[in-house]
C-alpha cells in the first residue's frame, strides 16, 4: 500500500508562468525523508487556459 502527498506550488507571471518556489529543492528534500517524486500534476484553472498552480505528487510505500 502507498500513502500519497501532495505539495501545491504557486505560479506567477503574465506572460509567462514561473513557480513561486523552487520546485527541485522541494522534490530533494522530500526524497532525503523516503518521499518518491511521481508526478508534476498542473490543471488549467487561470485566464487564458493557464494554470495558476502545480501540484508536485509523491508517493511512500506503508506497511
Amino acid at each position: 500500500m502507498f500513502e500519497y502527498k501532495y505539495v501545491k506550488i504557486g505560479l506567477s507571471g503574465l506572460f509567462t508562468t514561473n513557480p513561486n518556489t523552487d520546485y527541485k529543492t522541494i522534490i530533494a528534500n522530500h526524497a532525503k525523508e523516503g518521499w518518491r517524486f511521481v508526478q508534476i500534476f498542473a490543471p488549467a484553472i487561470s485566464g487564458y487556459g493557464k494554470a495558476a498552480y502545480f501540484e508536485l505528487i509523491f508517493e511512500k510505500k506503508t506497511e
